[in-house]
C-alpha cells in the first residue's frame, strides 16, 4: 500500500517519516518531490573493478549549475535527509525530467527501512543537459511493510551528501570469485 501525499504530511507530523527540509506543497498525489543537492561524484577511472574502491572526484556545482554531457555518469544526492523506521522510501525521477532525457535512479531505487540520511541519485544523461542545486529532480514514495521490521544498519547509514559505490564492501578478503568458465 502506497501513502498519498496528505496521508505523507500526516506522517510527517507524526514523526514518522524524516523530510529534512520539509515543504508541505512539495507533497503530490503520491509522492514528494525531492530537490538536488550541490555535490557530485564523477568515477575517474577507465574500467572499475567492483573489488576495490572506485577512484572519483567530487565535483561541487554552484547556482550556475553543472554540465553533462551525452553519455555521462554522475551519482548525486537528495537536498534533503529522507528516511523512515516505519515505511519503505523509494526514490523515482520526476516524469518531466525523464522527459529531458536524464535517467533518474532506474536501478536501486529502494531504500532501506531505518535508512535515514541524503539519498544517491544515479544521474545518467541520454542528452547533454545542465542540472542546477535545488532543482526539483525526484520523488520519494513511501510504502507500507509486511512482516517483521528489521531497521537497517549498513554500510550507507547517515549519508551526508553523495556516495560513491561501496560495493568492495561486500568481498571477503581472499574470498574466490565465481567465473562463467566450466
Amino acid at each position: 500500500m502506497i501513502l498519498t501525499g496528505k496521508e505523507i504530511i500526516k506522517q510527517w507530523e507524526l514523526g514518522k517519516i524524516d523530510l529534512r527540509p520539509f515543504h508541505p506543497e512539495r507533497a503530490t498525489t503520491n509522492s514528494y518531490d525531492l530537490a538536488l543537492g550541490n555535490r557530485f561524484v564523477q568515477y575517474t577511472s577507465a574500467f572499475i573493478d567492483p573489488k576495490l574502491p572506485p577512484k572519483y572526484r567530487e565535483i561541487i556545482a554552484d547556482n550556475s549549475g553543472v554540465v553533462m554531457k551525452k553519455c555521462d555518469f554522475l551519482v548525486g544526492h537528495t537536498a534533503e535527509i529522507v528516511g523512515s523506521d516505519h515505511f519503505v522510501p523509494i526514490i523515482h525521477a520526476r516524469s518531466s525530467i525523464a522527459r529531458l532525457g536524464l535517467f533518474v535512479h532506474v536501478t536501486a531505487d529502494l531504500v532501506d527501512l531505518g535508512m535515514h540520511g541524503n539519498l544517491s541519485f544515479q544521474l545518467y544523461a541520454t542528452l547533454p543537459i545542465k542540472l542546477y542545486p535545488g532543482m526539483l529532480i525526484g520523488q520519494v514514495s513511501f510504502w507500507v511493510p509486511h512482516g517483521e521490521i528489521e531497521l537497517y544498519k549498513g554500510k550507507y547509514q547517515g549519508a551526508g551528501g553523495p556516495r560513491s559505490s561501496e560495493v568492495y564492501r561486500d568481498f571477503k578478503k581472499g574470498e574466490k570469485i565465481p567465473t562463467l568458465e566450466p
